[in-house]
This record gives structure tokens, C-alpha cells and sequence, in this order.
């Protein structure tokens, strides 16, 4: 795709709200039986008020953001890091831009700025990917 230039916004991925199902059926996928994401009692008698996502349930938010731009065999790399929890309805949109093309082993690059976001605004993730263009 050549159309991408620094400025390209990647389609944005918006998230249905984070249920208590949200949370079991990423728990039996990604094998992570935490009880503070699935267990309310647990989570409270940590000092939760109640059970939240998994951190790598928003990354592989941001990872189906950035696969549903390009495709998987042009995603070089992709990092975040976690800026806040994610509470039992929130809503999670993932966003990101183009800031920088860079030359990496004989390729042109996309370095794009990546976050997760709750609707009131509060990045949940932040993070940056590289995709081959």
C-alpha cells in the first residue's frame, strides 16, 4: 500500500463494553486463570472493587487493530505499555497514526503511535508498532 505517508490514521477499533463473559472466555483462551480478572470475591479481597481485564486482552485489541489495517505478515513489531486497569464495562477503542517512515533491513517502515482508550479519554495502553509498507 503505498497511500501511507506520516499522518495515516489507522482505522479505529471500537470494543464492545468488558463483561464478566468478556473476561471467562479470554481466561480459557489465553490459558491466564488470574483469579483477580475472574473471581469477584478474590479481586475485592484484594482491594479491587471488582474483577478487571486482562492486560493482554487490550493488546490483542491493539493487535487486531493493527491486523485489520495490514496484514499480519507486515506487522514487524508492536510494544505497549500499560497505562491503567480496565474496569468490567469499559469500553475499549483502539487508535493509532503513522508518525515516522523509516529504512529497516532494506524495507520502508511505518513506525505508527498505538493506544487503547476508555471512552471518557483515559489510554489504558500505549505503544508503538512497526509495519512494513
Amino acid at each position: 500500500m503505498t497511500d501511507i505517508s506520516v499522518g495515516t490514521e489507522i482505522p479505529a477499533l471500537k470494543l464492545p463494553p468488558i463483561t464478566r463473559t468478556t473476561l471467562a472466555l479470554y481466561a480459557g483462551a489465553s490459558g491466564d486463570h488470574n483469579p483477580v480478572h475472574i473471581d469477584s470475591d478474590f479481586a475485592k479481597k484484594a482491594g479491587m472493587p471488582d474483577v478487571f481485564a486482562h492486560g493482554m486482552l487490550s493488546m490483542a485489541y491493539l493487535g487486531r487493530m493493527l491486523t485489520n489495517w495490514q496484514s499480519q505478515a507486515k506487522l514487524k513489531r508492536f510494544s505497549n505499555r500499560f497505562a491503567s486497569i480496565t474496569h468490567l464495562q469499559d469500553v475499549i477503542t483502539c487508535i493509532g497514526k503513522v508518525v515516522e517512515l523509516v529504512e529497516q533491513d532494506g524495507e520502508t517502515v511505518a513506525r505508527c503511535e498505538i493506544q487503547a482508550i476508555k471512552a471518557t479519554g483515559e489510554q489504558t495502553l500505549v505503544g508503538e508498532a512497526l509495519v512494513a509498507i
